[in-house]
Parts: structure tokens; sequence; C-alpha cells
């Protein structure tokens, strides 16, 4: 607030003060201040983590064994180049690789036109079976 003081002269009207009031402006600033000032070390609160020391795994030179799933536009599933008859092969087959103790890697390659459903069966099938190292390959053809 303003305040003129002097004698006025008469008849006319006192002089409007147009200065903004910054009062509030600076106590909400403050506020803001303060609550960034409090809100700093929270976001730089650090997390402890024990990592493992030790050597690392030593590097083999030994490839490992790849079976390769063909699933066709039809459905037909080709284990390695070979048509399996029925859904009960391809589960021995599976079990057959779950129960070695170094698994080798099932690459599945979907053809092109078949549909979902074929590839969801072999892959469940897979699963429920045990066998860990199941990849899909083949992206390439799909790309156009």
């Amino acid at each position: 607030m303003a305040m003129t003081i002097g004698p006025e002269r008469p008849g006319s009207e006192p002089d409007v003060v147009v200065e903004m009031n910054t009062t509030p402006l600076i106590d909400v600033m403050l506020v803001l201040l303060v609550m960034l000032i409090i809100t700093i070390p929270v976001q730089t609160h650090a997390v402890k983590l024990d990592m493992p020391t030790g050597a690392p795994p030593p590097v083999t030179d030994v490839k490992p064994e790849v079976v390769r799933v063909d699933i066709d536009f039809d459905g037909t599933i080709l284990w390695n180049g070979q048509a399996i008859a029925d859904a009960q092969t391809l589960d021995e087959r599976f079990r057959t690789i779950a129960a070695q103790p170094t698994q080798p890697e099932v690459h599945v390659r979907p053809n092109k036109l078949t549909t979902y459903k074929y590839v969801a069966q072999v892959l469940s099938a897979a699963q429920r079976l045990g066998a860990t190292k199941i990849g899909i390959v083949g992206h390439e053809q799909f790309v156009e």
C-alpha cells in the first residue's frame, strides 16, 4: 500500500499508485524453494548392492549342440529335418532334451505363412516338459 503525505490540492483526486504487491509472490517462491530443498535428498538416495566377486567363468570354444525345429505352414513339425508324426513323439523328444545335464539349444524356425497356433503348441510343449534353452530364429523372413 502506498501513502501520499503532503498537502492535497483542493478539488483534485489523489494519484493512483500502480505498483504490484510482491509480498505474496515472494512467499510462494520461498515455499517452493523450501520444498525443493527438502525433496532433493530423496532423489539422490543410493541403494547399496552387494555385487558378486570372483573370477569370471571360463571361456570355452565348444559350441553348444543345436536342435532345429521347423514349423511348416500347414503345422508339420520337422525335428532336425525329420518330420514328427504326432504330439507324443514331440513330447518324448522334449523330455529327452530336458533330462540331459546340459540341454542343447532348441531353435524354433516357423514358416512365414504358419499360424501362431502351431508355434504356440511347440513352445508350450517345450516349456511344459522342461526345455529351457529355446529361441525363435529366422526373424529376417518377416521383415519387409
